[in-house]
Parts: C-alpha cells; sequence; structure tokens
C-alpha cells in the first residue's frame, strides 16, 4: 500500500485539543493549520499554529461545524489531511465523507464506522447481535413522548434520557417520574440538535453505583486491532466526567482482558481504523454492559499514554499513512498510574453553571517529572459563551496511584487562576477525599459527597483579612522615588516610615465587605516578597501567594485563590441595587425559549425563560408563586451575565 502525501494537516477544532494535535504534528514536521471563528480569531490555538483560517461567524453553527467552510479552509491552506479533535463533527459521518471526497485523508475512522457506532441506538443494536450485555431500553426509531413515555414505565423509573448521536453529557437528562418526561425529552431534544444537528433520542433504566469504565482500541489499515488497557471514568458531573485514570483500579487481569477482547470484536465487526473507545457500565459484581463507542480520541487519552509511553495522536498520523500499528497486543505497556482532571470555567457553587470572561491571571503549574498540563488558553484570552468552558487537563503520573494522587493535588495548588470562577478547589477536595485516595468509585460519588465537595460557605477568618490588608498596602505601585530602588519611600515592604500607625481599608472578596485597619504594631509580621506574603506569627512562618493584576489582589488563603478589590462604601449606598426583584441571567448566553408573558400568574417553579450557554440549557425558573411583570428578552436574542429577564411580582399573602 502505497503513502498518501502527508505533510500538511488541519484542525477542525479549537481549545486545548487543538494545541495538543498541533504539538505532535509539528514534532513529526508537518505544518500546521488552525481553523477559528471570528471570536476565537487571537484564541491559543490560532496563535500556536503555522497558518490560520478564519471561518468568520461566533456561534458553532456559523463556524465549526460548516463543513464546507471548512473543506474549503484545507484546500486554501495546501492541507492533505483534517483532525477533528473530540466534539463539534468528530464523529459526524457526512464530515468524515465530505473529507474523502474532497480527495483529503480523514484523520478518524471510515464514514461507515462513524454510522455503525456513531448512533447510541445502531450501536446497541449491534452489540447485542453480537451477545455483548445491554442495559435495559428503548433504542427504536419512534421519537413521540408517548412512545418513550411507555418505554419509561416499562424498564421502570428512574430513566436516562440520551441523544443518540451526541456525547459529553450533552442531551442527556436523568428522569425520576412520569411527570417530569415531557419537559425533560422536549429540553435534551433541543440540546441534541443544537449540539449535533440531530435530536433522536434513547432512553434506558439508569443504573445505580455504576462505575464507568473504558476501553482505548485502535486498529490500522491492514486488520490489526488491539486494546491498550482501560480507564476509570467515575467522577462524573452532570454526566460528564471530571476526573479520570488508567488503570481502573480494582481490575483483575481477567475481567480487563475480557473487557478489552469485546472492544477489539466491537471495533472489528464494523471495519474500524485509527482511535476508539468502547464504554462499558461496570457493577460491583464485575458484571458489564455496553454503553457507546466514541469513534474518535477521548479528553482522556493523555492517561494511557502516561501508562504506555505512547503517543496516540503520532498513531493517528501514523495509520492515516497506512502504517502497520507498531506493536501486538502482548507488547501493549502498562506502566504504573495516571489520574488526569478536567480544568473548567464554572462555578460549582452555582450548579456548576459555566462562566465566561477575561482571564487576568492564568498561571500554570511548574514542568516536571510525571507533570503535564494540556490547555487551551493563556493569560489574558476571553472565555465566550459560545464553546465548552473546558481551560485544560491537568495530568499525573507516578509509579502507583497514591503518588500520581500527591502528585496532582501539588499541580493544583500551583496553578492560579483569575477574572473567572473555575472549579480548581472543587478538584482539589475531589482528590483529596478519603473516599477517592482508598478508590471508591462509581458515577454517584460527587452526589453521595456532595457537603464535603460543595460545602456552604463560610466568613473569611480575620487572619485572611488582615494578610489581604497588608498585601495590598505593600503592594500598591511606589509613587515616590521612583528612580532610586533603594530609597525607603520606594519599599514595598512592611516598614512604613512617616505614615500614621493606623491605616483604613474597605476590601471585598467573595461577597463579604470588610473595613480594615493596620496596626504597624500587629502582633503578626507580613513582608511581602515578589509575590509571596510572609506571615510570621511568633517564630511560625508560612506563605501565600499574592498577585496584583490591576485593581484586584489574587491572595491564595487554605489552599484557595481568592480575589480582593476595594471598594467605596459611600458610592456603593448611592448606587443602590438596580433592578429589585428581577431575575437575571445566570451567565453570558441566548435566549432560546421564552415561557411566559406579561400578566401571566406562575406558580413557584415555573419555568419562565430557557438560556443556551456554551452548548448546554439552563433554565431560569419562578422562586415563588406570582405574576410576570414585565419581559426584558426575546428569543433568539444574546444577553449577558447579570441582565434582568422577567420582572416577577410575588404573590399577596
Amino acid at each position: 500500500m502505497s503513502r498518501p502525501e502527508l505533510t500538511t494537516l488541519l484542525v477542525a477544532n479549537r481549545g486545548e485539543i487543538a494545541c495538543r494535535v498541533m504539538r505532535t504534528a509539528k514534532s513529526l514536521g508537518l505544518t500546521t493549520v488552525a481553523v477559528h471563528s471570528a471570536v476565537d480569531r487571537e484564541a491559543r490555538h490560532s496563535r500556536e499554529a503555522d497558518i490560520r483560517v478564519d471561518l468568520g461567524g461566533a456561534k458553532p453553527a456559523e463556524s465549526y461545524l460548516v463543513i464546507d467552510k471548512l473543506i474549503a479552509a484545507a484546500r486554501a491552506s495546501g492541507a492533505q489531511a483534517i483532525h477533528p479533535g473530540y466534539g463539534f463533527l468528530s464523529e459526524n459521518a457526512g464530515f468524515a465523507r465530505a473529507i474523502e471526497e474532497a480527495g483529503l485523508i480523514f484523520l478518524g475512522p471510515p464514514a461507515s464506522a462513524i454510522e455503525a457506532m456513531g448512533s447510541k441506538s445502531a450501536a446497541k443494536a449491534l452489540m447485542e447481535t453480537a451477545g455483548v450485555p445491554l442495559v435495559p431500553g428503548y433504542h427504536g426509531e419512534a421519537q413521540d413522548l408517548e412512545t418513550f413515555r411507555a418505554a419509561s414505565e416499562k424498564i421502570g423509573y428512574p430513566v436516562l434520557l440520551k441523544a443518540t448521536a451526541g456525547g459529553g453529557g450533552k442531551g442527556m437528562k436523568v428522569v425520576e417520574q412520569e411527570s417530569q418526561l415531557a419537559e425533560a425529552l422536549a429540553s435534551a431534544q433541543r440540546e441534541a440538535q443544537s449540539s449535533f444537528g440531530d435530536a433522536r433520542m434513547l432512553v434506558e433504566k439508569y443504573v445505580l453505583k455504576p462505575r464507568h469504565v473504558e476501553i482505548q482500541v485502535f486498529a490500522d489499515q491492514h486488520g490489526n486491532c488491539l486494546y491498550l488497557n482501560e480507564r476509570d471514568c467515575s467522577i462524573q458531573r452532570r454526566h460528564q466526567k471530571v476526573v479520570e485514570e488508567a488503570p481502573a483500579p480494582g481490575l483483575s487481569v481477567e475481567l480487563r482482558k475480557a473487557m478489552g477482547e469485546a472492544a477489539v470484536r466491537a471495533a472489528q465487526a464494523i471495519g474500524y481504523v485509527g482511535a476508539g473507545t468502547v464504554e462499558f457500565l461496570l457493577d460491583a459484581r464485575g458484571e458489564f454492559f455496553f454503553m457507546e463507542m466514541n469513534t474518535r480520541l477521548q479528553v482522556e487519552h493523555p492517561v494511557t499514554e502516561a501508562i504506555t509511553g505512547l503517543d496516540l495522536v503520532a498513531w493517528q498520523i501514523r495509520v492515516a499513512r497506512g502504517e502497520a500499528l507498531p506493536i501486538t497486543q502482548e507488547q501493549v505497556p502498562l506502566n504504573g498510574h495516571a489520574i488526569e482532571v478536567r480544568l473548567y470555567a464554572e462555578d460549582p457553587a452555582n450548579d456548576f453553571l459555566p462562566a465566561t470572561g477575561k482571564l487576568a491571571l492564568y498561571r500554570e503549574s511548574a514542568p516536571g517529572a510525571g507533570r503535564r498540563v494540556d490547555s487551551g488558553v493563556a493569560e489574558g484570552d476571553q472565555v465566550s459563551p459560545f464553546y465548552d468552558p473546558m481551560l485544560g487537563k491537568l495530568i499525573a503520573w507516578g509509579e502507583d496511584r497514591e503518588q500520581a494522587r500527591l502528585r496532582l493535588l501539588a499541580m493544583l495548588d500551583e496553578f492560579a487562576i483569575g477574572g473567572v470562577k473555575t472549579n480548581i478547589t472543587f478538584l482539589r477536595r475531589i482528590l483529596a477525599h478519603p473516599a477517592f485516595a482508598a478508590a471508591e468509585l462509581d458515577t454517584g460519588f460527587i452526589p453521595r459527597y456532595h457537603d464535603d465537595l460543595l460545602p456552604a460557605p463560610g466568613a473569611l477568618p480575620a487572619g485572611f483579612w488582615q494578610a489581604a490588608a497588608e498585601a495590598w498596602v505593600q503592594g500598591l505601585p511606589a509613587t515616590v522615588r521612583e528612580d532610586d530602588a533603594h530609597s525607603p519611600w520606594a519599599s514595598r515592604q512592611g516598614f512604613r516610615a512617616g505614615v500614621p500607625a493606623h491605616v483604613s481599608l474597605h476590601l471585598s472578596c467573595n461577597g463579604e465587605q470588610q473595613a480594615l485597619g493596620l496596626d504597624q504594631a500587629a502582633a503578626w509580621t507580613f513582608i511581602l516578597d515578589g509575590e509571596q506574603l510572609r506571615v510570621d506569627d511568633s517564630g511560625l512562618r508560612r506563605q501565600h501567594l499574592a498577585i496584583r493584576r490591576g485593581d484586584t489582589l489574587y491572595l491564595r488563603w487554605d489552599g484557595e485563590l481568592h480575589a480582593i478589590s476595594a471598594y467605596d462604601p459611600i458610592a456603593e449606598a448611592e448606587a443602590g441595587h438596580g433592578h429589585q426583584g428581577g431575575l437575571t441571567a445566570p451567565m453570558n448566553g441566548s435566549i432560546v425559549r421564552v415561557l411566559v408573558e406579561p400578566g401571566q400568574v406562575v406558580e413557584a417553579g415555573t419555568q419562565l425563560v430557557v438560556l443556551e450557554a456554551m452548548k448546554m440549557e439552563h433554565s431560569i425558573r419562578a422562586p415563588h408563586a406570582g405574576t410576570v411583570a414585565a419581559l426584558y428578552c426575546q428569543e433568539g436574542e444574546m444577553v449577558s451575565e447579570g441582565s434582568v429577564l422577567v420582572a416577577l411580582e410575588e404573590a399577596a399573602g
């Protein structure tokens, strides 16, 4: 078989996966091409590519999902091949076929394989024929509410609605009882249509306390196929993975072999080529049930790379060139343990709502042995409402699971992000939890330990406020004798000669406000040395990261980075609080449905407005019974975080 020419590679994606694919492509001597939307013109993946092509538009449907634009970008840039990354069109058979028809190379499986496994319903039917056990469910063509109601009654609640063409938690809803079915089905169908262009759904039994274990498979064009061990992806929120590790803790050699061989049989049955993942539910008795096959590279592939020492993107490129797999099943390594966490711009304390804004501060953990960061952003970048909120991934490898866990905790402690809310503290609590340390894993982990992982916020201690005040004052730019760095008047240290013994400040953090006084005769000594605040208390010294960015001070205290700003209490009192009683947008996004009208009487919990942001729907519901006094939004409108959407007058009495 002659090798096709492959010197230039276009990545039809964005963010961290685009950066990661281009890194390997460059190491193999390929020219890299990035595509970007209008809002991603200066995004990191665009900056790092050798060539960039502007797709225009902002929403995915106007840019990254437009097949004709991507094919035209490949031709204009001279790319012979397209890597789809994950998400967007990565599991779209029409995209794979269009690439092949254009005479280009698709770094993924044949369109026929995507069609066979890309539809969850078709994949389950195929597995049933092959004798692979399935979770009870309905995977038929009929898509009306009554069909799903009858199927759900037969299966028994709770049930799980899933988009047949999707993944990543999009178009997926848990339904606890029949009264929730209609609303959940309609919402899941809209999400599926928006994310995948396909609203078809399936429903299956919601299995309690399962583990999510997946097998990485790889096949070449010569009929060779093998599995590269497994990953445990049980720690999830909103049906989306948060923590992944390899190998899966507690799996016997026999069970690994059985699951791996089943995954290979599935791939071979559809003539699979390239990287793919077969996902299973594993119960406590060691029985496994087929869930789906993802016909692409997975977000969590770095943990497999860590325990095997292999570069899966390099394998994708070599297989696309017609090369055979370089090793046999017996030669697949399994060394040590690796854990990955997904870093999201989101607010875990507010139901994990995505966060948007400018990354005023972004600092990654230090590189080193067993440490890896795959990110798609840099300081100063904007996190937009149009795309998935994942900023990047942190991966740690160790000789055993505990070493990997502790190494990853250290990496999280070194990260510093400001300007948008993130899940860093939440991730740290998961890794530090005794149940996670003991590898007690299942998909109910986060709900079970909710109070430990998402504790109610408490008041910040007096020591924090005193440290914040000292770091604030000492971090102020010198305004006297800037020509003489050794002048005491230019010093930012703790010595404040010639100033009052007491300095007053008004600082704000996490919704708390404090009026503070700095006394030179305080019991503690604070010295700001660069970005480290040293605190001496009776001979005991602690260091806290303290970074100034514009009008904000970022101070790490008890493992969490806090954003601190100054405020004017008089100005705030005069400004008031604007709209009273208005329901506001929790994030930037697009209004997809307005379900009420002015004058309408509603009950508590009534769905008023549906907002779409980062490919997920979020319902604005009535917090109490009342009357809709006014609407400040309309369907199709883009709204900003904090914008008033509905004015709701509370019912009398």
